[in-house]
């Protein structure tokens, strides 16, 4: 967990810091888990409780002294291993109080956005933080008696409810201490885990021989998190990435330098790459906690989640199990998979997803997707919550799609037809909900009327502020019916307004508001987040050090800048250990897919050329299509003529997507034409070595589809460096092309061909992105093109 850190201090006793809040939420949370309200309980994460906090403190008296600074450090001796635990902490105030019993007040103050009303009672890990610190304060300064006050403030109305206690200090003494006991077990287990690992990772060993450049890429990756900069990595396929940054961080992780690293992913292939990169590791002799976080709906043991207790066995008591569960697992187990968490859960009966979770807070290595660290939604707030700086570093794979996934995570969409259906599924129930329901549909249908087709918005405050007391009836109203009809849809608006609510408090001169409407004519509102490099260093900074890594990384500037590198960060190419005269590289330059220029004639030129690539030579192909429009066109012309054809669907299940990659099987009898969609499910993250891919086809240069959010993109990025097109539709259009390309060699020993169809890939502002290892290439026609193949082929055999 944050903050649950080991330091060495400097008369060698081993010292673990924890937060107030970190020691109080593991050791004392209990019960069930339920998703039937809004869970906006406890919001002081949200900048909005932070507004609420600093304007409490600041309309104070001068007796009230804000962000006290506490900590204490415990002398431990559990199960014969000696340490010191340090809890530490920032109570929100002190009040002293002259004339009034007690003298000293510890203040916590909690941003809510429930009617107060409603709260009878402190929430129990409320009250335990502010006894926590209530007890640090009297022990330091000697107070046999003391006061604690729990503050809670309406975020919307800023009504303000207390709740005030007075303990003596023997009794806060008593409490405390059991709390640390509790807890003593846990930290006992992290110092002899950590001394054993960091003797494992002493002997450890690079486990291959060093490809080319790969061990000054290892001594690069080492470097940058030592100094605690970030590094950019263009490394194409087959330079081992993936060992190279996850061995030197954990070389680091064991002098000190780490406390945790985080492998992200955007797919399941590259996390099981990861998976196995650490376990080729520990059967080398390395002992390290990895888990891999898999999502909710995957390892749930519903058809479909339900987390509360009337309908998952699971949800009921869970937090009165979870630790147990947690604490079997560690004690027995290293790389921790889903199998494995699903079987410890099952064990528990507890909820896997939750489980990993908390796994999570005593592992070593964390194995996920990028949404865990950067999403405002689901981030990993045991990690990230305040300001604090930690000993992490983030391994993010693939960073190319950070770019995009960043984009969408700091944007907000809500639809009117939202509140219209929600407003007739409450109304019975609810009449001042249904009003201000109303009021949100109102503003949405002045904007409707005012937009043709796609306007963007200068001013949404008063929108804003409808919402924010829409959402103050929604959280009672989540309370007292919970199992209503239409639960789920309701649930989906009041998380889509919260979402929309938070990003709006981000709101800068990097976003823009507009309205449109979707393909179903449905009308929508959207804050559009147009740079995401702020947000993701928000997150970043939260960090020690970051490694960017991908095989399409270019430009390698314009990654660095929408993700949050600084001038001082590091940028580097890793030269590609493959043969140059095993790989074929061709540009058909007398074909288009321009917009203008699709017509029949064109897509049977198309189809000749890739008739004539796959004959050259028995074997597997992939052909990849800018859209499904185009390939089905193609696959028109091929029906009958080209053997072996497979199409990829429009909609397919894992089961279907296996089927289709088991089609391209090694030392084939029949050749294997694959049509896909550039971008799509098969032209990334897919590992098809050896024969098992022998040639890809790249139909078109890749750019996205012309539409209001592009051309939004592309007026904005005009106006800030003049590169509008670059940015909205070259980059991502190319980064496509290279994806899709790096299908055909993956391996030391693998040999293909590639062509290019598109007469733009000869223009400057394509050549300039194509990668080092992309020379030499060569412009061909149909004809030239055959004997170019041919002569190739007869090369690599021979």
């Amino acid at each position: 967990m944050k903050g649950n850190v080991i330091r060495m201090e400097q008369d060698n006793k081993t010292q673990i810091k924890i937060s107030v809040r970190n020691l109080v939420e593991f050791i004392l949370s209990s019960g069930d888990i339920d998703n039937r309200t809004g869970g906006r309980i406890d919001t002081d994460a949200m900048q909005e409780g932070s507004r609420i906090h600093r304007k409490i403190q600041k309309r104070m008296g001068s007796n009230y002294h804000a962000e006290f600074p506490l900590s204490i450090t415990i002398p431990i001796n559990r199960d014969d291993i000696e340490f010191e635990l340090c809890v530490e902490g920032r109570a929100d105030g002190i009040i002293s109080q002259d004339t009034e019993k007690p003298s000293i007040v510890i203040d916590e103050i909690k941003g809510v956005y429930m009617d107060l009303s409603y709260l009878e009672k402190p929430i129990l890990v409320h009250r335990a933080q502010v006894m926590c610190y209530a007890y640090i304060y009297a022990n330091q300064f000697g107070h046999e008696n003391i006061g604690i006050r729990i503050t809670y403030c309406n975020i919307e109305t800023e009504n303000i409810k207390y709740f005030d206690e007075t303990f003596s200090y023997l009794e806060l003494e008593r409490w405390f201490h059991n709390v640390v006991q509790e807890y003593a077990k846990w930290a006992a287990w992290q110092v002899k885990w950590t001394k054993y690992r960091n003797e494992s990772i002493k002997s450890m060993n690079f486990p291959f021989s060093y490809r080319p450049g790969q061990k000054e890429l290892v001594t690069d990756v080492y470097k940058t998190i030592i100094r605690d900069k970030r590094l950019f990595i263009e490394a194409p396929t087959g330079v081992g990435k993936t060992i190279s940054t996850v061995f030197p961080a954990i070389k680091a992780m064991g002098e000190g330098v780490l406390s945790k690293i985080f492998y992200l992913t955007a797919k399941t292939i590259t996390r099981t790459v990861a998976e196995e990169t650490f376990q080729t590791l520990i059967q080398n002799g390395l002992h390290i906690k990895s888990v891999t976080i898999t999502a909710k709906d995957k390892v749930c043991i519903l058809d479909k989640p339900d987390c509360n207790p009337v309908s998952c066995q699971c949800a009921k008591g869970h937090y009165d199990r979870v630790n147990d569960a947690v604490f079997d697992l560690l004690q027995n187990e290293e790389g921790i998979s889903r199998d494995l968490i699903l079987a410890y859960a099952k064990k528990h009966n507890v909820c896997p997803f939750e489980m990993s979770l908390d796994v999570t807070n005593w592992s070593d290595s964390i194995i996920c997707d990028y949404n865990y660290v950067f999403d405002p939604n689901v981030y990993l707030r045991r990690f990230f919550m305040g300001d604090k700086k930690n000993d992490y570093a983030f391994l993010i794979d693939e960073a190319h799609n950070l770019v995009e996934r960043a984009r969408e995570m700091y944007s907000a969409t809500l639809y009117k037809n939202q509140f219209l259906s929600v407003k007739k599924l409450i109304k019975e129930n609810d009449k001042r909900l249904e009003k201000r329901l109303e009021t949100c549909n109102s503003d949405l249908l002045k904007l409707r009327r005012e937009c043709d087709d796609c306007k963007v918005i200068d001013n949404i405050s008063d929108f804003v502020l409808h919402l924010m007391r829409l959402m103050s009836e929604f959280d009672e109203y989540l309370k007292e019916f919970a199992d209503s009809e239409g639960k789920d849809e309701i649930l989906t608006l009041y998380l889509d307004i919260r979402h929309f609510l938070y990003i709006y408090e981000l709101y800068n001169d990097k976003y823009i508001t507009y309205t449109d409407y979707d393909e179903q004519g449905e009308f929508r509102i959207k804050l559009l987040c147009m740079d995401p490099s702020e947000n993701l260093n928000s997150y970043l900074e939260k960090g020690r050090s970051a490694i960017f890594f991908s095989a399409t990384l270019l430009p390698i500037q314009y990654y660095k800048e929408q993700l949050g590198g600084r001038e001082e960060d590091y940028a580097v190419y890793a030269p590609s250990p493959f043969d140059v005269n095993k790989r074929l590289l061709m540009i058909g330059n007398d074909v288009s897919t321009k917009y203008t220029r699709r017509n029949e004639t064109e897509y049977k030129k198309i189809f000749d050329y890739i008739e004539a690539f796959t004959q050259a030579k028995k074997g597997n192909y992939m052909v990849f299509f800018p859209s499904y429009q185009m390939l089905n066109q193609v696959a028109g012309l091929a029906d009958g003529r080209l053997e072996g054809l497979v199409v990829q669907k429009n909609t397919m299940s894992e089961l279907e997507k296996e089927e289709f990659l088991n089609d391209f099987t090694q030392n084939p009898d029949i050749s294997r034409i694959g049509f896909c969609v550039m971008g799509g499910i098969f032209s990334e993250g897919i590992d098809l070595k050896s024969d098992r891919l022998i040639g890809v086809i790249i139909v078109g240069t890749g750019l996205p589809m012309i539409c209001n959010e592009r051309e939004l993109f592309r007026e904005f990025y005009d106006n800030r460096n003049s590169r509008g097109f670059d940015y909205a539709y070259l980059y991502q259009g190319m980064n496509k092309v290279l994806q899709s390309a790096g299908r055909v060699i993956r391996t030391m020993d693998d040999q293909g061909a590639i062509l290019l169809l598109d007469e733009r890939f000869k223009q400057s502002q394509y050549t300039n992105l194509f990668p080092r290892e992309w020379y030499p290439n060569i412009t061909v026609n149909k004809e030239s093109m055959i004997k170019e193949l041919n002569q190739f082929w007869y090369n690599v055999v021979t």
